[in-house]
């Protein structure tokens, strides 16, 4: 990739999963590990969790976004492209920061998996108790 003066470089993360995005202008391309958004994520919900602070920020097609990201399952790839594209696009333009805020999406989620606990088959499931 070439670097230029306006590309953008924010990190995103949710679950287990880390998202480096890359925002510049363009004509809204969309590149994730190398595939397209929608060869990437089948499932359209995930493609409109994704494009979330464009629409907020009313930019879709406004911008080339390039995204590296692993770790964690689809849902998780998905959270983390979310903040750091709303993390690039605040770099990007200061005014953007009050539409996103209110959308909630500069929040980062969180919530994590509980470890397991010895003497438990998972987290806070218990082994059957027998009382004789």
């Amino acid at each position: 990739m070439e670097k230029d003066s306006k590309t953008v470089l924010t990190v995103g993360r949710r679950k287990t999963s880390v998202a480096r995005v890359f925002v510049s202008p363009g004509k809204g391309e969309w590149e994730i590990n190398g595939r397209t958004l929608t060869g990437y994520f089948v499932r359209p919900t995930h493609v409109q969790l994704v494009e979330q602070p464009l629409a907020a920020t009313e930019t879709l097609g406004q911008y080339k976004v390039r995204v590296n990201v692993k770790g964690g399952g689809v849902s998780g790839q998905a959270g983390a492209i979310r903040l750091g594209l709303a993390r690039a696009l605040v770099e990007l333009d200061e005014s953007f920061r009050s539409p996103l805020r209110k959308e909630g999406l500069l929040t980062r989620d969180p919530r994590m998996v509980e470890r397991k606990k010895y003497g438990q088959p998972k987290a806070r499931k218990r082994f059957q108790f027998s009382k004789r």
